[in-house]
């Protein structure tokens, strides 16, 4: 199963990346592999700060614990991680099993033509 996990810098891992930078990649896939997983794919975030993006196929039993060392380890904060979907797992035979009038109301339509 694909996941996400998203988080910012600290400032001292901002400061470490400037004066000795470690190769982030590899420590990501270390701990990824250590858990049964595999790094799918790593990038650089900017939106609420400098952060990353760890895309990684990892066994669900394993979730918790690559996101705990991870946020543990201090050089991250405000970790989140997301179980990514296919498409076909999002929108599959039972997302069209049920009908869209389950969810939503009737939305009744006015008759076609010269009233």
């Amino acid at each position: 199963m694909l996941f996400c996990l998203t988080a910012n810098f600290t400032p001292e891992a901002l400061n470490t990346q400037i004066e000795d930078p470690p190769d982030r990649r590899a420590v990501a896939e270390r701990l990824i592999n250590a858990a049964g997983g595999e790094l799918v794919a790593m990038y650089g975030t900017i939106a609420e700060g400098p952060g990353v993006l760890v895309i990684f196929d990892a066994d669900p039993d394993m979730v918790a614990a690559i996101s705990g060392v991870a946020a543990a380890a201090g050089s991250m904060q405000d970790v989140k991680v997301q179980r990514l979907l296919s498409m076909e797992e999002l929108f599959g035979s039972a997302y069209r099993d049920l009908t869209y009038a389950t969810f939503m109301p009737t939305v009744k339509r006015e008759p076609e033509g010269d009233a």
